[in-house]
Parts: structure tokens; sequence; C-alpha cells
């Protein structure tokens, strides 16, 4: 935890199947809380433009409203990372000089923001590089081989299951596949445990109610052909989109 000035910030190191990444929140004197994202690799650019913005703050003379741009910006420099878009700006106004680091997401987000107290980022730049030495600039991820894909046919239909990586993170696609149709839903890794418990619940649920599945007709799918009973719609409901 830093304390600047009035201001706490609280700087963590995370993990996802994206990669690790550094969580930054700003606690105010009124409570009120900010927090931005930082991957290892962006960190690290963040961590020299703090020595450079460092630098240029110290070149500075006594504050001097005359003299303050009409924006109060100072100096500016933007990072670019995937699909995120970080602004920094040093500026003054009636109360001093602060870094502003503003983080946006090209599809459209909420924009987050942070402000360092001027004096207090050579301060910030120490404890960033602390972590960084001890956790590395690697983004990481996973980087094992994915499985390969498998298929289950059943009656007239065929499902393909298959694993698939991007910049979001590990999904599985299964795709509903017979003649001219075919359907897919995506879903991220982080919730394939809870869609094992939402089938196995309804598997056991027609054991005991005297049901089984229908005997499959066909062979075919990879890793042996089994039978799979028919799931409400309600229960396949998942994001479309790959893990965030």
């Amino acid at each position: 935890m830093l304390q600047i000035q009035s201001k706490r910030f609280y700087l963590d190191v995370k993990e996802n199947p994206r990669g690790r990444f550094i969580k930054v929140a700003e606690i105010g004197a009124d409570g009120r809380r900010s927090q931005i994202y930082l991957a290892l690799s962006t960190a690290a650019e963040f961590r020299d433009h703090l020595s450079s913005f460092s630098d240029f703050y110290a070149s500075l003379g006594p504050p001097n409203q005359e003299n303050v741009p009409e924006d109060g910006k100072l100096k500016s420099e933007v990072m670019v990372k995937t699909n995120r878009r970080y602004y920094l700006d040093l500026k003054e106004n009636s109360r001093g000089r602060f870094l502003r680091v503003s983080q946006t997401i090209s599809r459209g987000g909420p924009r987050s923001q942070i402000a360092i107290p001027a004096q207090g980022m050579i301060e910030f730049r120490d404890a960033l590089t602390d972590l960084l030495e001890e956790f590395g600039t690697e983004d990481g991820g996973f980087r094992g081989e994915l499985p390969e894909g498998k298929h289950l046919r059943v009656d007239n239909k065929i499902f393909y299951f298959d694993i698939g990586q991007n910049n979001r993170g590990v999904f599985m696609r299964v795709s509903e596949v017979k003649t001219n149709f075919r359907n897919a839903i995506t879903i991220p890794e982080k919730s394939w445990s809870r869609f094992r418990d939402i089938f196995s619940e309804y598997v056991e649920k027609l054991k005991e109610g005297g049901g089984g599945p229908p005997t499959s007709s066909s062979g075919g799918a990879a890793g042996g052909s089994t039978s799979t009973p028919e799931i409400p719609p309600s229960t396949t409901s998942a994001s479309t989109d790959p893990p965030k």
C-alpha cells in the first residue's frame, strides 16, 4: 500500500487465463475508489513513462496559473495494449500537479482512471519496479498444447467440441451440425466446470426419475460414441463471447 498525500494506492498482482496483470486501486480521502488494470508488459512500459514524467516534473518551476495551458495538460503520452488504450496526462490545476492515467477499451467499455499526485510519481514507479522484479514483465497466460477436438454423433446431428485460444483466453466452441444447418456457442474456460455440473445434475435427475438416455444408433465420436440426453434450452445458455 502506498500513501501519497491524502490518497492510498493498492498494487496487487493477479492472474487469469489471459495471464498476469497488476490491479491498481486508488482510494481517495472521501473513500471513493477508482481502479485500472495493467498487463505486466504494460506495467513495465508505464514504469518507464513514470521516470520520464518525473524528470519533466522536476524541470518545471513553481506552479503558475497564468502559464498553464487551457486544458491543464503539461505533458502527455499514450500506451496501447491489444484492445486497451491508456492516456497519461501530467496536469495542473488550482490544487496542484498530478498525473492522470485513463484506461479505455476499444469495444466501448467504461472509462476508468486514477490520479497520482506529481510528488508521488517516483514512489509509485519504485513500487511498480519491485513488483516487476519479483514477477517479471511477461504477461504469461496458457501456453501449453491445446487438446485435440472431439465430435459426437447423435441421430442425424454431429456435435463438434473444439478448444481455441485468443488474447482473451482459452475457450471451447461447441458446434451442432446437421444437413443445411450449423449452430455454435462459445464457452469461456472459466465456466467449464459449471457447465459440467449442470450436465451432471440433469443426468442424475433423469436417472432418479427412471428415464434413461436414449441409445445412439450410430458411432463415430472421438474417444467413443455415447448417448446424451436432450438438455432444455434454458440450461445451455452461455456467453457467446470468449473469456474476458
